[in-house]
């Protein structure tokens, strides 16, 4: 019985309880938003600007904008889907195997135990009685290996899914960004403008939110985000001035 009448293992709960982690977890869903929108302001930016610099009307602009719109949210969703899909086919496979080699061969599990704990600087001795206790409880052995053997988190049932619907999402509303001046201003010249102020500001935006939320330095990634989908926008708009002349 530890001072103050508590126990050792009361004491570690009663600290847990007061003190509260403030790490980011949401870094799956984080980064399919950054995929989508990312994806969703440049690619119709460039389109746009490239049907612009060859003198096509605004609504013919606006339509394959929107054209392009739906099959890159149902294309970026799908890729997302396929990609969870298969983290989840690789980790339940590995699972399998380690189920089985478990089973197979303990002895070289457990000592592959030790090794993964002396990493951590635990020594024999020290890590001889943990391995023990995990051999005793082989769902938590094995839950052990796939996170610090192989590195793989049990994926959620519903990622798959999750994932398409950020995506595609993201992406449906990074690409009415750089459109919406199409759909008021008639004149292609006059949209264009609009268009390149409205999504660099835009652009400028998501860069200091993306690298505000993974840690970056948000000015660093503004700028860096609003470089590239100008440098796209400017690509696709002298192209279609060359074919055009």
């Amino acid at each position: 019985m530890a001072e103050n009448g508590y126990t050792d293992l009361e004491k570690q709960k009663l600290f847990l309880e007061e003190h509260e982690e403030k790490h980011f977890m949401s870094s799956e869903i984080v980064r399919d938003i950054i995929i989508g929108v990312s994806d969703g302001l440049t690619v119709p930016f460039a389109l746009a600007a490239g049907l612009s610099g060859a003198n096509v009307a605004s609504s013919i602009i606006l339509i394959a904008g929107i054209a392009e719109v739906a099959a890159g949210a149902i294309s970026m969703g799908l890729g997302g889907y396929l990609a969870a899909e298969s983290e989840a086919d690789h980790y339940k496979r590995e699972l399998k195997r380690e189920q089985e080699e478990i089973i197979s061969v303990p002895d070289t599990e457990a000592a592959e135990c030790g090794e993964i704990l002396s990493q951590y600087g635990i020594e024999p001795h020290e890590y001889e009685p943990v391995v023990n206790a995990l051999r005793r409880n082989p769902q938590h052995w094995l839950d052990f290996m796939m996170k610090f053997e192989l590195g793989l988190e049990k994926p959620d049932p519903m990622r798959a899914l999750q994932s398409a619907l950020t995506i595609a999402i993201s992406y449906i509303a990074g690409g009415l960004v750089p459109l919406a001046p199409y759909m008021v201003i008639p004149l292609a010249e006059e949209a264009v403008v609009a268009s390149v102020i409205i999504t660099i500001v835009a652009l400028l935006l998501f860069g200091f939110v993306k690298g505000y939320f993974i840690g970056n330095n948000p000015f660093k990634n503004a700028i860096q985000t609003a470089f590239i989908g100008a440098m796209a926008s400017a690509a696709a708009y002298c192209i279609a001035k060359v074919f055009r002349a």
